[in-house]
């Protein structure tokens, strides 16, 4: 069956429910959590070095060869015959190719040079509200206008609501098929997508549910089998605030909303900062 949000995601391989029956244990990409909200961190170091590596590699060997194209045609005069024609069409259509490779590539490397300390997630479950602050690079604008492509200074920093969040799994085509949970944002009480927010990517099989599973439960209320299994234990929640959230753009409400306990006190916290 297709999934029931549209438009359905590239890849998609299944929807994913709210509820129980899932295993509790903790995640390695769990990094923080108490009582009232965890943090799950989306870009490990091992992501980041792995694919920065392969970006670079990528990008030195396409530009590499879109050098020699050039090298090669203003270096040499040759008589051109049909067969000569269609190899150079050939090879003008792979500088092409190059071209827009690296321009694809190029927001992955960003990402990874400069992602916001891994680009943590917050749940809170007291309030039903989930939290994220990421620098992202590329988008369709770019298309438009490829200045603007150059100027890497977008962020996204945004509140939303637990239940109009929901998960799917999808293929990233890639040589190890690996799947990557996506939070489908939907308008509230409709399956209508307006925005999609990266999980847990690059997970073998059943492993793809299973940051899904620790976040259902905890939101959900569930037993879980322990709250101090991430980096940081609820005592710590000083040193993880100024490790991971500190100096990375949070807004003061909402950084205080993280502990709120109630969508009263939440409320409280917005009115004190004059959020809307």
């Amino acid at each position: 069956m297709p999934s029931q949000y549209r438009p359905q995601l590239l890849g998609w391989i299944d929807d994913l429910d709210k509820g129980t029956n899932y295993l509790s244990g903790a995640d390695d990409r769990l990094l923080y959590t108490n009582d009232n909200y965890c943090a799950f961190l989306r870009k490990t170091s091992s992501d980041q070095s792995f694919y920065l590596f392969i970006s670079l590699i990528s990008i030195l060997s396409l530009t590499f060869y879109i050098i020699f194209y050039f090298s090669f045609n203003f270096s040499f005069e040759i008589s051109i015959d049909n067969d000569e024609k269609i190899i150079d069409i050939l090879l003008s259509l792979g500088v092409i190719v190059s071209l827009f490779a690296i321009y694809l590539m190029i927001p992955e490397l960003y990402q990874n040079l400069f992602t916001r300390k891994g680009s943590p997630i917050i749940f809170n479950r007291k309030t039903n509200k989930v939290y994220i602050n990421e620098s992202y690079f590329f988008n369709f604008t770019s298309f438009k206008n490829p200045i603007h492509f150059l100027k890497p200074n977008k962020k996204r920093i945004k509140e939303y609501d637990w239940g109009d969040l929901h998960g799917v799994v999808v293929h990233n085509f890639s040589t190890y098929s690996l799947n990557t949970t996506i939070l489908m944002v939907c308008e509230p009480g409709t399956h209508k997508t307006i925005d999609h927010v990266l999980l847990d990517p690059l997970r073998y099989g059943i492993g793809s549910y299973q940051v899904w599973g620790w976040v259902n439960n905890f939101m959900c209320f569930n037993d879980l089998i322990s709250l101090n299994d991430g980096k940081y234990t609820w005592e710590q929640e000083t040193p993880f605030k100024k490790d991971i959230i500190q100096d990375q753009g949070w807004p003061e409400w909402m950084v205080e909303a993280f502990n709120a306990l109630s969508p009263e006190h939440l409320s409280e916290i917005k009115q004190k900062y004059h959020v809307q």
